[in-house]
């Protein structure tokens, strides 16, 4: 039997220098009457025969020989590859490569798993592959080069292959993530416009210290550092530096590799002021005044902030208009001499641009007419960036949606067309619900509701409600048409039956059963203002029990039962960008309620409330709320209805304390709570992400200050009497209910006032 030379791959010699040493095989050629394959395990004879270029028939020689194996070698699948001849048979032997069978590692906590499943899967070690050392060595460079990103130098990663049964290995990959590598020492050289700490404060890294595991600021990293970098960089580009620069960054790590020391050198470069500044608006389209408000003013230091925002805004007004791909360039001009840059605004408007179609996508439930007209950009018209914005919000606003977003694609093929693509994440708006929850103010609560608040997509809302708790018996059926016009007059019906017994509350004891039906309607008067108008007629039954104070007892002698006409009439201003989480905008509504005049009872109230909602930063929200009403009696009333009193205290008013709980109380021998015919109530409130929960979008913590009071008929209102609570809440919009929980201090309770620090509302009756 002939044979040609068997070659094993060592690791990282090249196959063509391997036989490149090879001598001329003195071999008479032959040709080939039948191939032979020996030595496979896992792979196919049918795969070999497929990579070899050798075919039964053919002439085999030295040089086809040794292309033969190169080729073989070249798949990657075999340690060892031998031809030989035995007779006219072409025998290949072959040793194959390990499998993975498996594949296991440990010892990582910073890096999560799913980072090093990523190496796994970049570098092409998996399990049921042939085993390849290089890959092996490159997945360990990988996971190093992770820590090294993360300031974990010291990190070691050690591979381990145990060979298996049936020519496969098994890895393990054990990790030491070492420490983070702490910064011993941080110098800035070559700054003496602004000292040392001025500009150490705009780092996100910093010298460790004796109170460093408080910070994560000693904690190098790469990102860290460019970060630092970068806010230095704008530091003085605002302050008028233009040429400033980073000359370099040094940095040292100790031989442990667990300190580093680092270097910035900067050169500040000159102080350079603001020249002369004009606009270069051919066609006049930018509007009056505008460029005035926003040109950055001569003489002031250069500020690359303020010309950004210029040119911002300039560009966001111009779409505003229908010029969605206007440019606006600041073109500076530097005088050396002087060290002054002057800028010229030079607009680029581009083509005028219409909106072509509107596509409206993932609404599975919700007709397409529900969310269109809420659109406040239309087809065929002028492109509007404002109308874009606001349509978003009003589509938000409506509650039927996890999530709005809207992209705007050009037109292919044309230079003035755009398409608005509306893309929306429908959430569940109709629901069946029976449970019990509980509120600090109502007790425990058995719910029953049947609630479409998108009656077959149609945005209609109907509901029918069983709402028993310790206080209160609610049977309530609504509906409502919110676009009973085109123009969006909204329409509604109810009818309600309620049964009050207030002896397991803190405010005074008696029992009342109202039978109420009437309707509603809200009219649009511009995009965000409306008249509200709610009209029904009211069937008031009262009942004292023993505990029932004389404030309330002689009401109930007089009017036990009366016959009212009622009209609540209001007018709201509305600019919020969510009624769920808002971000900005403000929330007014004056409204008035009385009893028509030839009523049993002649009353009425008048309440101002409103809110607004500032974004301080990306996850934090401010929020000021305030709420005034007052209330009397008129004609043959004397009086406001104890039963339609003003309470304060609790969850929505004044938090730490108990609720209904503050105000004039009896002066019999229990000593309850009335409430009053005047409210004052305040609150300031800052929202920010529940820690590791930054994108949700139902969740949030906020710290609030509130304040209020409420004052009888008799009295006078003082600030001095004001209650405060501040402390934390956490808000959810869980899927049985919204759910309110905070914890408050109250600082100025007196002796007398019910405090409850603990509250917390859950399911319907968030309020």
């Amino acid at each position: 039997m002939t044979f040609w030379p068997r070659v094993c791959l060592p690791p990282g010699v090249s196959v063509v220098a391997l036989f490149l040493t090879f001598q001329s095989w003195a071999l008479e050629p032959f040709v080939v009457t039948d191939i032979r394959v020996e030595g496979i395990q896992r792979i196919e004879s049918g795969t070999v025969f497929n990579y070899l270029p050798i075919k039964v028939g053919d002439q085999v020689d030295d040089k086809i020989a040794r292309e033969s194996i190169q080729i073989l070698f070249g798949t990657g699948f075999f340690n060892d590859v031998e031809l030989k001849q035995d007779g006219q048979v072409l025998v290949v032997v072959v040793t194959e490569r390990p499998s993975i069978a498996s594949i296991e590692y440990s010892g990582n906590k910073d890096v999560r798993d799913e980072a090093i499943e990523e190496a796994l899967t970049s570098t092409g070690l998996t399990e049921g592959q042939i085993f390849n050392q290089p890959l092996l060595e490159r997945l360990v460079q990988t996971i190093r080069e992770r820590y090294f990103s993360r300031g974990r130098y010291s990190a070691i990663v050690v591979p381990t292959v145990t060979p298996l049964e049936r020519n496969r290995v098994a890895i393990k990959v054990q990790i030491d993530e070492g420490r983070v590598a702490k910064i011993r020492k941080l110098r800035i050289i070559g700054n003496e416009s602004f000292d040392d700490g001025e500009l150490l404060d705009l780092l996100e890294l910093g010298e460790d210290s004796w109170l460093g595991f408080l910070s994560s600021e000693s904690k190098y990293s790469k990102e860290k550092l460019n970060a630092s970098l970068e806010a230095m960089r704008s530091f003085y580009l605002d302050r008028g530096y233009m040429t400033f620069e980073i000359a370099s960054t040094d940095v040292t790590i100790s031989q442990n590799k667990q300190d580093i020391f680092l270097a910035i050198n900067v050169v500040e470069g000159d102080l350079y002021r603001i020249g002369q500044v004009d606009l270069e608006d051919a066609r006049g389209i930018l509007k009056d005044g505008l460029f005035e408000r926003l040109r950055p003013q001569s003489g002031t230091p250069f500020s690359r902030r303020t010309v950004i925002e210029a040119r911002t805004e300039l560009e966001n007004s111009l779409a505003d208009v229908g010029f969605a791909f206007a440019n606006v360039n600041a073109i500076p001009d530097i005088d050396e001499k002087e060290k002054t840059v002057s800028f010229n605004f030079v607009v680029d408007p581009g083509p005028k641009v219409y909106v072509r179609r509107i596509n409206i996508r993932g609404n599975t439930s919700t007709r397409d007419d529900v969310v269109r007209r809420e659109m406040r950009q239309l087809e065929g018209s002028e492109y509007s960036a404002a109308d874009i914005r606001r349509s978003k919000e009003r589509i938000k606003r409506l509650g039927f949606f996890d999530d709005v977003s809207i992209d705007i694609p050009a037109v292919p093929g044309t230079v003035d067309q755009v398409d608005v693509n509306v893309t929306i994440s429908e959430r569940a708006t109709g629901s069946f619900l029976f449970g019990v929850g509980y509120s600090g103010s109502d007790g425990l609560i058995l719910q029953a509701e049947v609630n479409r608040e998108n009656l077959f997509g149609s945005g209609r809302q109907v509901k029918f409600k069983i709402d028993h708790s310790d206080i209160n018996k609610i049977y309530d059926i609504g509906y409502t048409n919110p676009y009973f016009t085109p123009d969006g007059i909204s329409l509604g019906f109810f009818a309600e039956l309620e049964d009050i017994d207030t002896a397991k509350t803190t405010s005074a004891d008696y029992i009342s059963d109202t039978v109420s039906v009437g309707g509603r309607t809200r009219i649009p008067v511009s995009e965000h203002n409306a008249f509200h108008i709610r009209a029904g007629y009211e069937q008031i039954e009262l009942e004292a029990t023993e505990s029932t104070p004389t404030e309330y007892s002689s009401f109930i002698d007089r009017f036990p039962e009366s016959d009212n006409y009622t009209l609540t009439a209001g007018v709201t201003r509305d600019t919020r960008d969510s009624i769920f989480f808002p971000a900005k905008g403000y929330f007014r509504r004056a409204s008035a309620e009385f009893a028509f005049p030839g009523s049993d009872l002649e009353y009425y109230k008048l309440t101002l409330r409103g809110r607004w909602y500032r974004s301080v930063t990306d996850n934090l929200v401010i929020s000021l709320k305030g709420n005034l009403g007052y209330g009397d009696g008129y004609g043959d009333s004397s009086e406001l209805p104890f039963f339609k009193n003003y309470y304060a205290g609790g969850p929505g008013t004044v938090r730490g304390f108990d609720s209904r709980s503050l105000g004039p109380r009896s002066a019999g021998l229990v000593d309850d709570p009335l409430g009053g015919t005047k409210r004052l109530v305040a609150s300031t409130e800052v929202f920010f992400p529940v820690p590791g929960m930054k994108d949700s979008r139902d969740q949030r913590l906020s710290f609030f200050l509130d304040a209020g009071q409420v004052f009888g008929s008799d009295e006078s209102v003082h600030l001095q009497e004001l209650r405060y609570g501040t402390g934390i809440s956490f808000n959810w919009f869980s899927p049985v209910g919204p759910l309110a929980l905070s914890y408050a201090m109250p600082f100025n309770d007196k002796t007398g006032d019910d405090v409850e620090k603990l509250q917390f509302t859950l399911g319907a009756l968030f309020r």
